[in-house]
């Protein structure tokens, strides 16, 4: 049966870096990554808002991926509110097969970690406090959250891995 994991949580947290070492371990052919930033800021070039049109692409590379692969993998800050409407479509499409984290990091420690890299020019604090949401969980779909601080990568892709196989 395929699955979908969910990674969100804010910037600089760790979710990039789980899913592409998640779909290292699951091995060529069987995940789809489906990143929000490249969705969002390079295919689409459009704000983080309600009414996106990153919502509806996002939508059909869910579905894809669970017609033809037995991972796929979501990643991204993907705000409750604005990927309201994704998150209900993904109810509907893999029902009991998603495995859905928060990573959870302060504020403080964003900044540090987004001063570390590649892109650490590409915005400041300014911006990134704009962006920031303490805990923002999905109402309906039920999260596991991650102490991004307290674990490291290996840690983390060794939980989620456990977790999917149960």
């Amino acid at each position: 049966m395929n699955k979908i994991i969910i990674l969100r949580g804010n910037c600089a947290s760790g979710k990039s870096t789980t899913a592409l070492e998640l779909q290292k371990r699951f091995g060529r052919g069987n995940s789809l990554l489906i990143s929000q930033d490249i969705v969002r800021r390079e295919m689409l070039w459009v704000k983080d808002v309600i009414g996106n049109p990153t919502v509806e692409l996002l939508k059909s590379l869910v579905s894809y991926g669970h017609k033809n692969c037995s991972y796929t993998i979501l990643e991204g800050i993907l705000y409750s509110d604005v990927y309201e409407n994704l998150f209900n479509e993904i109810a509907k499409i893999y029902g009991n097969q998603i495995h859905a984290y928060y990573f959870d990091v302060p504020f403080e420690e964003t900044l540090v970690r987004q001063k570390q890299r590649p892109i650490h020019n590409a915005f400041g604090e300014e911006e990134m406090l704009k962006w920031w949401r303490e805990k923002d969980y999905i109402k309906f779909i039920p999260e596991k959250t991650i102490n991004a601080v307290a674990m490291d990568v290996d840690e983390v892709v060794e939980m989620i891995i456990k977790d999917i196989s149960l």
